[in-house]
């Protein structure tokens, strides 16, 4: 059975047992695969990797919103109203 492996590092389980921030600094900041019996069982990031990817996420939903009101009438609103 072939699986794709998302990430450049691989570790296994093993490793990152036996010295976690080593395995995860070995990435120099990228995702690392984490193996179980050569399958990837999880992915590790580190803590800004992580920030970075909500923040695109969270962005491709704002976007998304955006985009489905584009279309929507809209309303005259005064500055004085204000």
């Amino acid at each position: 059975m072939t699986t794709r492996i998302l990430a450049n590092v691989a570790a296994s389980i093993t490793e990152l047992k036996a010295n976690p921030m080593k395995v995860v600094t070995s990435a120099d900041g990228d995702p690392v695969a984490v193996l179980n019996r050569n399958a990837p069982a999880f992915y590790c990031v580190p803590a800004d990797t992580y920030e970075k990817l909500m923040d695109k996420l969270e962005d491709l939903e704002l976007l998304a919103i955006a985009k489905e009101r584009e279309n929507e009438e809209s309303v005259p609103v005064s500055l004085d109203d204000l």
